[in-house]
This record gives C-alpha cells, sequence and structure tokens, in this order.
C-alpha cells in the first residue's frame, strides 16, 4: 500500500514538496508497531495527508444489527408450515421493481405467509446478477425480517459460488439458505456431501430435490446423511408424497415442492407444509388449506387453478397471472415469455371461479394482449 501511495504521490505532487518514500516507510512502519501495541486500536487507513483511526469502542456490535448474521435458530425455520417462493417483479428497463415487490410482499404477511424464498426459481434467480440477488435479500431481511423469515436461494452448481453467495446472504440478514445439488455438471455421492457440508456449516439450511430440473435425484440414503448435520433444517420434496412420507417416518422435516400435492402430503405423508407458487397469488386460501385441517372440497377447487400455473415451465404462468391481476409489469426477462392468449383467457376463468377476491391486488383481472408483453433480451 505504501508503495502504491508513493507512486501516485509522484504524479499528483511537486517534486520539491514530495516526502521521500524512505520517511513515508519509515512513518507507515511506526504507526504499524504502535497500533500493534494498542488494544483499542483496530486499523489505521493513511489516505495521503489524512488519516482514519476506527477503535474497537466505534465499531457496530452484533447487538447493533437487526438481522442474525449466521441466520436464525434452525428450529424456527423447520416449524414454518407456509412459505412462497416470491415473484420478482420488473420495471420496463428489465431492473427489479422494488414498489411492485414490497406490495407482494405485504400481501404474503396480510395473507399469513410464514417465510419467503427470495430469488428462487420462481424469483428467477437463475436471471439475476449475484450483485441483484444479494441486493434482493439485504433488502427483504432489513425491511421484513421481523415479520417473516427470509430464505435466500443462494445455492449454484458451483461449490465456491454456493460458499460465497451463502456468506453474503447470512451478512445481509437472510434467516436461512435454500441449497440444490449441483445441475448440469453433475457430481458424485462424495462430491455431493462435501458440498451440501460446505454450506450448511455456514447456517441453517433447506436441501432442494427436484430431479426434473437438475437431471439427478438426492437419494434417500445422502438424505439422511445430511439429515444429521446441525443446521440442516429440512428438505423441499420434488418426487412425491411417498418420498416424503419415508422422511418423516423417521423425523426429517418436509415442504412438498408441488402445490397440486401439499394437501395430501401435509395431512396424509406428514409434511410440515409447502414451498409454494400458488401462494404468490392466493395467500390466504393456501393458509387455509395447510392450517385448518384436511380439506379435500378447498384443494378440489384450487386444483385448476394449480393446474393451469404449471401448463408451462414455472415461473411462466404465475409471471402472466400477476400481469393479468395488475400486481406487476407486463414485463418478462427472456428466455420466459408469457402465455399466448388462449391460455390467459383460461387463467381469467380460473380466476373467476375461486372468487377474483381471493387474490391478490385489487384491480378487475386485464386482457392483457400480446403487444403488450415487453420481452427483454438485455436488462
Amino acid at each position: 500500500r505504501v508503495d502504491t501511495m508513493a507512486s501516485a504521490m509522484t504524479l499528483t505532487t511537486p517534486r520539491a514538496s514530495m516526502p521521500k518514500p524512505s520517511r513515508l516507510v519509515s512513518r507507515a512502519s511506526s504507526r504499524a508497531t504502535s497500533m500493534s501495541s494498542s488494544p483499542h486500536v483496530a486499523v489505521r487507513a493513511i489516505r495521503g495527508r489524512f488519516s482514519k483511526v476506527a477503535t474497537r469502542a466505534s465499531m457496530s456490535t452484533p447487538s447493533d444489527w437487526t438481522c442474525p448474521m449466521c441466520g436464525c435458530d434452525v428450529e424456527e425455520i423447520r416449524s414454518k408450515r407456509l412459505i412462497t417462493a416470491i415473484k420478482t417483479p420488473y420495471l420496463a428497463s428489465g431492473k427489479v421493481d422494488l414498489f411492485a415487490y414490497d406490495a407482494l410482499v405485504e400481501a404474503q404477511i396480510a395473507g399469513g405467509v410464514e417465510g419467503l424464498i427470495v430469488g428462487g426459481t420462481t424469483g428467477e434467480g437463475q436471471l439475476m446478477s449475484w450483485d441483484e440477488h444479494i441486493m434482493l435479500i439485504a433488502h427483504t431481511a432489513q425491511r421484513y425480517g421481523g415479520r417473516i423469515k427470509v430464505i435466500g436461494n443462494t445455492g449454484s452448481n458451483s461449490t465456491r459460488e454456493a460458499v460465497h453467495a451463502t456468506q453474503q446472504g447470512f451478512a445481509v440478514g437472510m434467516d436461512a439458505s435454500l441449497q440444490i445439488n449441483p445441475y448440469y455438471g453433475k457430481t458424485s455421492r462424495a462430491g455431493l456431501m462435501e458440498h451440501f457440508e460446505a454450506v450448511l456449516d455456514l447456517g441453517p439450511a433447506i436441501v432442494y430435490n427436484v430431479p426434473a430440473r437438475t437431471s439427478q435425484d438426492i437419494t434417500p440414503e445422502i438424505m439422511f446423511e445430511l439429515a444429521k448435520h446441525k443446521n440442516f433444517a429440512g428438505v423441499k420434496e420434488c418426487e412425491g408424497n411417498a418420498r416424503i412420507k419415508q422422511y418423516t417416518d423417521k423425523g426429517v422435516v418436509c415442504w412438498s415442492g408441488n402445490d397440486d400435492e401439499c394437501h395430501d402430503a401435509r395431512y396424509d405423508a406428514g409434511a410440515v407444509g409447502v414451498i409454494s407458487v400458488t401462494s404468490n397469488l392466493v395467500p390466504e386460501l393456501m393458509r387455509e388449506l395447510l392450517f385448518d385441517g384436511p380439506n379435500p372440497e378447498l384443494r378440489d377447487r384450487l386444483a385448476p387453478l394449480m393446474n393451469w400455473l404449471f401448463a408451462e415451465p414455472n415461473p411462466i404462468g404465475l409471471n402472466t397471472a400477476c400481469a393479468m391481476l395488475g400486481v406487476s409489469k407486463p414485463v418478462f426477462r427472456l428466455p420466459y415469455v408469457p402465455y399466448a392468449a388462449p391460455l390467459r383467457a383460461q387463467g381469467a376463468a380460473h380466476i373467476a371461479a375461486v372468487g377474483r377476491e381471493h387474490f391478490i391486488g385489487s384491480d378487475p383481472v386485464r386482457d392483457v394482449r400480446d403487444e403488450d408483453f415487453i420481452l427483454l433480451r438485455d436488462w
């Protein structure tokens, strides 16, 4: 640092007034010595003729921070029954629309949702830069962390990226992370164990098993081993209720990853609840479905809406529905494109059948035309 500073001074300071490098080095050395001998001085930064001294007394302490630095107690995560994989809305520029996002989060809290997955597949974390990703986790944690659990999707198929993102997520206040197994560049059983242990060591985590997206099943043998880790909160399982019951019978906490199966997962297979897409739209009805006892009638009433939401890969259906409900702008980051007009018409019919009053937002369902949608190739 001293050598770099001396070089910079050569360019900006008249030669006659420039201090000799030897004197500069000597002063820096003596200051470093005095710093090490003082228990109160933590760091001294030299900036030309100016210096700043930070003492331990002036630094923030954990009690100054409103969110946990390494997550909440893992039991708090395990008890959450209704967790929404929250949508990320966009401005016409393609940037995150934080005003619309906040309105969506407020609707979730008002509807009784207990946790949010931020930047998950539904929230299009796969289309975000890590800067955007951590920004959105930080925003959610600092604004809503006292009212709802914030679970950041900081997983990656690169262990290094997953570790770094998870460290950042906890540093900005998330309660837990969601961790996927490495996809595309798949690894061995031993590699899976090393990957998950690396992120579990950092704080509470939900392990996400969705072979339809990763092309690799996290088998029960592996999951039972992972469940021994103190920070293993549970598993978001997309391989059906028979698999969920296999876990819950042995005390492993599970959330269904399939909305259309979550009622039976809760009441027949022992799942604690669901990590849901549909709750973005009807949070109160999803809470009723999971909290008020078996309700096959409500399950069957919501089934057509759920099936419509997944008629094409998630989050296409949810993004289309949010545009139709007027709770987000009709902006899509490619490669996602909205449902075609006939499918949008079906969606309007499903909303009417369930009852517009049960959905988020207050505007009448909009007849969004093809030309109203903005498809972004770059953002």
